[in-house]
Formats: C-alpha cells, structure tokens, sequence
C-alpha cells in the first residue's frame, strides 16, 4: 500500500509504554533503525517534525531546508559514532535560527533529535546544542516507554563538563557524574553503566539501539568527475561522493555475483544504448577503471557517460549493496541482521532523467521494502512519486 504524503510539522509527544505497538501476526521487527527525526530549533526549522520510512522523499524548493534536514541528521549520526561536536558542527553559528536572539549571557544554541526503533521499541534522543560563545552540549535526553533513562545539563558553566543522571531502578533512582560536554552522552553510557540491575540494562539496551542506528547511517552524494578518471585501487569501500566506484566495482563483481547482475540489469534500464556488464579493468600504473560492455565488442569508459547516467549507476550501487562495502564506522559487533542502514542521498533526482528517477525510486523502494537498507533522500519536486509503493514524501514549507 502507498504511504500517505505528509508535511514537516510539530513532532508528535513521546508515546507512554502501554502504546508501544507489538506486531500481532509474525515476529516483530528488531533491527535498529531510525524511524524519526526532530528540528525544534535548527538553521531554518522550527518545530519540525517528521517520520523516517523505508524510503523518505523531503520535498521542497530550494530554501525550504532539505539539505539542512539531512545535514542534521548526519551530524547526530556522527555524534553517535563517537565524533567531538567540533566534527558534528564544523560552522555551528550557520545551525543557529537566524533570528534567535542570544540572552543575557550571550548564549545562543539549536535542538535536534530522532527516534530510533528496534527491540526495545521506540527510543528518542533530544540534543541541546550551545553555539555561542562557546560549542558544547547543554542538554541531552534520552527516553524510551516515557521514562527518562538519561539527562544531561550544564549546571556550571565555567567547567567543560555536564551533570548526567542516568536510571538505574535500584535503590537509588537515578546514577550521577560528570560527562564532558563535547561527546554525546548516550554514546558514552555502554562505557559507564555496569548493567546490574533490571533499569541499568534498560539504559544500555536503549542507548545501544540508538547508537547502532545512527552509526549505520551513510550520506552519499555522487560526484560524476571524479568517478571518469581511473582510480588507486584500495580497500574498496565506497565512499561518499562516489570517486572510488572502480575500485569498489572490481572487488564487489567478483564478491556476489547476484547483486552485481541486479546492478547490471538496473543499468540496462537506466543508461542509453545496450548493456551486457560493467567491468573494472586493471592498468598497468595500478589504477582500476570502470567500463560498460555493449556486448558488440566496443566498452564504453566511464568518462564518456553523462552525469545523470552516472549519478543513477553510483546511487544504484549504493542502494543494492551492503554495509560492509560502504566507507562507514558500521558496529562490527552488531550482525547486519539486527541493524538497517540509512542512505542519505542529497539532490536524489538531480541530472535524472524521468524513467531513472523513476527506476532509481523502485530499487529503493524493493530495497526498503527487505528492511535492510533505507533511504532519506532530498528533492525538489516529489510529484513523480505520488502514490509509488512504500514512499512517504513529506512536504517542505519555508
């Protein structure tokens, strides 16, 4: 069944334990995957609020902040994998509400947030970013069943530290100490929490869910020039702009022969002229390059497609591929099964014609629909994929 449109708004109120929803037919979905995202104070968001699906279209005419959305939800991506805000935030002032006044300290800051679902059900994280004067994190929160698990606040500050009290259902309610102020707290919890009692396994369960959800996130914007020119071969781990394709399609075609064919008979769709394959071919100077096999005799390098034909071939990649290919912290100790990897694809449609956005929507959409990968992505008109199975555009307005 299609998904509904939907608008950026209010986000919803968190849900008390008794409405988590338990699938009645079949075994529930456990995999750690982010299913919302917040902008309550952000760039050019206020109040903001929308769902994260198998496949999430943001809509809107340049202005409207689907870059911005995605540029947030990759900083706490990055913040969850362990990253100092500094790397999260590298212009923290440009992340600020234009108007947001500073108070009487001269303090002015933004709030982000998600949701993450999984085994323990849904869990959400609020972030309270200050930007001015000085880049810190003043205030966290973690809850899940609408108990509070983690809270963090900056009670003195002239120390770079904020006071964390996390649940602990013992004895005493709630643990405390000093977290510092530029790390994500809940990413530090598995470090501190001993996990003894029922509420402290509660906290690492959540804040291990959140965690892996935000480190499987991958933002991806293919770069055509840089994939037309022969490349080092190397780890063969994609990257985000996609320059090192030919390094990873030599070592992906011979690794899983069935995904290589669905890339091959995506490209027939997608790309002028016949396609029998796609080849990386090995040069003398060590490089690898890519090359399309017409199947005629003649192979077609990569330099002579058009952008939207090679924009359409990396995103392609990306979607059908896993995340052991893709350069990102992934958590090695969590089994891709128990985890679902998020695409970010900034301007999804952009150099596409109408049948590759079109094809390129139904690859994530099969894709989405398996539960292993999905994707958040932006363009500026969603029309195109009104009523396509299992989308959800939400509506950007300035």
């Amino acid at each position: 069944m299609a998904v509904p449109s939907v608008s950026a708004g209010r986000p919803a109120p968190a849900a008390p334990a008794a409405s988590v929803p338990v699938p009645s037919r079949g075994l529930p979905d456990v995999r750690a995957r982010l299913t919302g995202m917040r902008l309550s104070a952000f760039a050019g968001h206020r109040r903001a609020g929308f769902p994260v699906g198998a496949v999430t279209l943001l809509a809107g005419r340049s202005g409207t902040g689907k870059t911005t959305a995605l540029a947030a939800l990759e900083a706490l991506a990055r913040l969850g994998g362990g990253a100092p805000l500094q790397e999260a935030f590298p212009d923290p002032v440009t992340c600020v509400p234009e108007r947001a006044r500073p108070d009487a300290d001269g303090r002015r800051g933004f709030r982000i947030g998600c949701t993450a679902d999984g085994a323990g059900g849904p869990v959400r994280l609020d972030v309270a970013v200050q930007a001015e004067p000085t880049l810190r994190i003043v205030g966290e929160r973690l809850t899940a069943g609408g108990v509070v698990l983690l809270e963090t606040a900056l009670r003195e500050p002239r120390r770079r530290c904020v006071e964390a009290a996390w649940h602990t259902a013992d004895s005493a309610p709630a643990t405390r100490a000093p977290f510092p102020d530029d790390r994500l707290g809940t990413a530090l919890l598995p470090l501190r929490v001993a996990g003894r009692t029922d509420g402290q396994r509660h906290v690492l369960s959540a804040a291990e869910q959140m965690v892996v959800a935000l480190r499987s996130v991958f933002p991806c914007d293919p770069r055509p020039d840089g994939m037309r020119t022969p490349v080092p071969t190397g780890s063969g781990r994609l990257l985000r702009g996609c320059d090192n394709l030919a390094d990873v399609l030599w070592r992906t075609r011979a690794e899983c022969a069935r995904r290589h064919g669905l890339l091959v008979e995506a490209l027939r769709a997608g790309c002028a002229g016949p396609v029998a394959d796609l080849i990386a071919e090995p040069l003398a100077d060590g490089t690898v390059r890519a090359l399309l096999d017409r199947g005629d005799g003649p192979r077609t390098e990569l330099a002579r497609l058009g952008d939207g034909e090679l924009r359409y071939l990396a995103l392609t990649l990306v979607l059908l591929t896993g995340p052991g290919v893709l350069d990102l912290d992934a958590p090695g100790e969590v089994p891709d099964a128990l985890r679902s990897l998020t695409v970010l694809a900034d301007g999804f449609d952009r150099a596409l014609d109408p049948l590759q956005r079109r094809q390129l929507l139904d690859t994530a959409a099969r894709m989405g629909e398996r539960g292993h990968i999905r994707c958040v992505a932006a363009v500026s008109d969603a029309s195109w994929a009104t009523g396509a199975e299992g989308v959800t555009v939400v509506h950007l307005e300035p």
